[in-house]
């Protein structure tokens, strides 16, 4: 048995200037960072050696790769050259279409445990622009390539789009006190809504083509460089008002970002105590992050109630082979 793990991601800003339509203009940045939620995929030997299941919120039993319904499933299997006598499974520690980049994460894993199976040991960067051509080139999802790159590398990171088409990655280390500070100022609410992506993201991918589009997203990037340089001075109030700018930016990129529900939740929040905050994701719904002093959070946490809040830590290992076993 083989098993890998994969973190999921959240962002801070930048969001959007991932996608090509904007990068190959002008270069695109985010600053995110992954924790301690996974992506689990396992791959063991399966009994009918003519057979190949998958396992995810459904189960395939096919006898063909061509049969199966899962199409990163499908694409990977059949680009590895793997099948018979093989399941494979997903568990996740978050529902799919929440805003933390569980497909990329899905995808990284998944290769990850291929390359496994191959005897291959990839590195973090064929891990990312793998998922990134299955994803974006292969199957025409009209996303970027952010989730697939924090999802491979971990840890807290300004991640550059050039235009070119390359990605860099470069780590922030953080003073162990402003590390937990931020850690310890962060919440997260689940809003019980999960939603695909593509639509909204489609929507921003056309709009990036308005000039006030365009200019949203260049000040989006100036805002990843401004508060990595808030963090490393430890000037936390500055970094709630950045997210806060921000999130009313990423709100102008396209209609399906927000709704009433979202808004209300984040004007409650601001008035108990929130310093600043954004949805994760494309929008539409998933998960709400705020910027939140350790004195004002009771306060924040009793305003959103029936709002469930949802744990986590930062985690800096990225995708990782967990378990490996040849029996």
């Amino acid at each position: 048995m083989i098993i890998t793990r994969t973190p999921f991601r959240i962002s801070f800003v930048g969001g959007g200037s991932d996608l090509e339509s904007f990068y190959a203009q002008s270069k695109g940045a985010v600053l995110s960072t992954t924790i301690n939620k996974y992506m689990y995929i396992s791959s063991h030997k399966f009994f009918d050696e003519t057979k190949t299941r998958v396992k995810y919120s459904k189960t395939e039993t096919v006898s063909s790769l061509e049969e199966l319904q899962h199409p990163i499933l499908k694409t990977v299997l059949k680009q590895y050259g793997v099948h018979g006598g093989i399941e494979v499974s997903s568990i996740a520690d978050v529902p799919a279409g929440t805003g933390m980049g569980s497909s990329s994460s899905f995808t990284v894993g998944l290769l990850h445990n291929m390359h496994v199976i191959k005897s291959l040991y990839p590195s973090k960067e064929s891990l990312a622009s793998g998922a990134c051509n299955i994803e974006i080139e292969l199957l025409k999802e009209p996303i970027g390539k952010q989730d697939q790159y924090a999802a491979a590398y971990g840890g807290l990171n300004v991640i550059e789009f050039n235009t070119n088409g390359t990605v860099n990655v470069n780590p922030i280390y953080l003073d162990q006190e402003i590390n937990s500070t931020l850690q310890n100022n962060l919440l997260m609410f689940y809003t019980g809504n999960q939603r695909s992506a593509s639509k909204i993201l489609a929507e921003q991918k056309k709009n990036t083509s308005q000039a006030d589009k365009f200019a949203a997203l260049k000040e989006m990037v100036d805002l990843v460089y401004e508060l990595r340089d808030t963090l490393f001075l430890g000037d936390f109030s500055r970094f709630g008002n950045l997210m806060h700018q921000n999130w009313l930016l990423k709100k102008s990129l396209a209609s399906g970002v927000s709704n009433p529900t979202i808004d209300q939740a984040y004007q409650t929040a601001m008035q108990n105590g929130a310093l600043g905050g954004k949805l994760l994701g494309a929008g539409g719904g998933g998960f709400l992050l705020f910027f939140c002093e350790p004195k004002n959070q009771q306060k924040l946490v009793d305003a959103l109630k029936p709002l469930k809040q949802f744990h986590f830590k930062f985690e800096q290992e990225g995708s990782k082979l967990i378990h490996y076993s040849d029996e």
